[in-house]
């Protein structure tokens, strides 16, 4: 398969510079340039401050460039990039990606702006694939993934709802500081509190729910930091309309499995659940969905962090489970989950 030349829309934050890192040696994807802000413009990317704690891989040599500049866009289309994945913040995504997608670049977002629009696929790999291919009329110019927060929600919940039919559920959960940004995550280190709420993030994340599983019920959502760099932890109770016991759902889940053209992906996890007694969230971080590597290289260990681990699963009542799920927010929640969807259309012939 021929390499495709791409972007990333950010230079310096966290997202970004996971883009950077799954980007710098992937098999299907070619980093052929960095679109930044003025605060890095014309900066080389070697140079750019690493904010993450793994080690900075080895990059392009190439120098930031201008994410708002249509001049800057076009040249870039001209010379052969044809998808683009966005880093930015929702205000800017909102007023930047329509230009990057006019010059014939294909944005892969992981922006909340043009989630659930019309027109523009809103996909969860292993839930519904194929909106890529009904949303797009055969070329797929924009595509968003989803919100962080709902990963470790919505894929139990998607198993679970297959075999049971979902009623009603209740969600709490604790989110890692990196969920708010850079800027965020270090002011909260700095000062060793978080601030406990995130106002939006529960309607967002319940909105995105519906519309991905097409579901209509109860539900009640609760969504706090926790004083952890990363991983979000949610604690969940569901109703269902089928009668179920705990070795059922263990089943249920363990079976549950990605489509089939999902298996060659680069970043698709092995499995994308994973069962345990209990979260373990410094051991269970980096889940491939085979394993719970600690010290992965995400720059070539691509299934690192993309798994979901299922734990304390309970049976309180015969139609009701509760558990916990826990997932790498700026991994699977982000950069990694909007590789996995680039792969997936470029496997699906929609690039």
């Amino acid at each position: 398969m021929q390499r495709l030349n791409v972007a990333v829309l950010g230079a310096g934050g966290l997202v970004a510079q996971r883009l950077q890192q799954r980007l710098a040696s992937h098999p299907w994807f070619e980093l052929a340039a960095v679109a930044g802000s003025p605060r890095y413009l014309g900066m080389a990317l070697d140079d750019v401050p690493w904010v993450l704690e793994d080690e900075r891989p080895s990059l392009p040599p190439l120098n930031v460039v201008d994410v708002s500049s249509p001049n800057d866009v076009q040249a870039l289309a001209k010379e052969g990039v044809c998808v683009a994945f966005s880093a930015l913040p929702s205000e800017e995504a909102r007023r930047l990606e329509p230009m990057w997608v006019e010059a014939g670049i294909t944005v892969f977002s992981n922006a909340s702006a043009f989630r659930r629009k019309d027109g523009v696929p809103f996909v969860i790999p292993e839930i519904n694939p194929r909106a890529l291919v009904e949303q797009s009329a055969g070329t797929l110019r924009h595509a968003c993934a989803t919100n962080c927060t709902l990963l470790p929600l919505i894929l139990p919940l998607a198993a679970l709802n297959e075999a049971y039919g979902l009623e009603g559920y209740t969600m709490r959960s604790e989110q890692g500081l990196s969920g708010g940004g850079q800027a965020y995550m270090e002011a909260a280190l700095a000062e060793g509190k978080v601030k406990p709420t995130i106002p939006g993030e529960a309607e967002k994340t319940e909105a995105e729910l519906r519309h991905l599983l097409g579901w209509h019920g109860e539900a009640t959502l609760d969504c706090g930091r926790t004083m952890r760099r990363d991983g979000h932890h949610v604690f969940v109770e569901a109703t269902f309309a089928g009668s179920m016991d705990e070795e059922g759902v263990e089943q249920v889940l363990s079976a549950w499995s990605h489509d089939r053209r999902m298996s060659h992906l680069p970043s698709a996890p092995h499995q994308p659940l994973m069962l345990a007694p209990t979260i373990d969230v410094k051991a269970h971080l980096f889940a491939d969905g085979n394993g719970f590597p600690q010290s992965p290289n995400p720059a070539t260990e691509r299934a690192a962090g993309m798994a979901v681990v299922v734990a304390n699963l309970r049976c309180p009542r015969p139609n009701t489970v509760s558990f916990e799920a826990f997932s790498h927010n700026t991994i699977r929640g982000a950069a990694g989950g909007v590789v996995l969807l680039a792969e997936l259309a470029h496997s699906m012939e929609l690039l």
